[in-house]
């Protein structure tokens, strides 16, 4: 069975039920739900679901790592620190909001939705291209002259 098939819309792909095969401790715990924009460009873009052990997600980028390293090593996304807010690398869009990765917390039991920034050329899934080291999390001068 392929567990990286994007979901099409008609239902869960088998990337959703990996926990399944995860340890019994995740499976008996609560989950966060993330539902991952993926694509390159030129084409269109699939969303696809999967399923993480809160305890392994406290922040996006955990959860996103978690995906990376148990479920789809495909899963393409950018970061350089964890947990530091100071490489601006993990800027992607939760639930429609612009977040840093690394600081974004996520809640047992929620479900959310990840994509990449829209106003930056898509590399691949989550990745984008890299942001001018000017550039702030809020944009504007006026961050310059803080």
């Amino acid at each position: 069975m392929n567990t990286n098939a994007p979901e099409n819309g008609a239902g869960n792909t088998a990337a959703s039920v990996a926990m399944n095969n995860a340890p019994s401790e995740a499976r008996d715990g609560a989950t966060i739900t993330l539902r991952v924009q993926r694509g390159v460009p030129q084409q269109a873009h699939a969303v696809q679901t999967y399923t993480v052990p809160a305890e392994a997600a406290a922040s996006l980028l955990d959860g996103l790592r978690w995906v990376r390293t148990h479920v789809d090593d495909t899963l393409a996304f950018r970061y350089a620190c964890i947990n530091a807010n100071a490489c601006k690398e993990c800027m992607m869009r939760l639930d429609g909001k612009t977040v840093y990765a690394c600081t974004a917390r996520l809640e047992p039991g929620h479900d959310y939705a990840v994509a990449p920034l829209p106003n930056k050329p898509l590399v691949r899934d989550l990745m984008t291209a890299i942001a001018p080291s000017k550039e702030r999390l809020f944009g504007g001068e006026e961050d310059d002259e803080r």
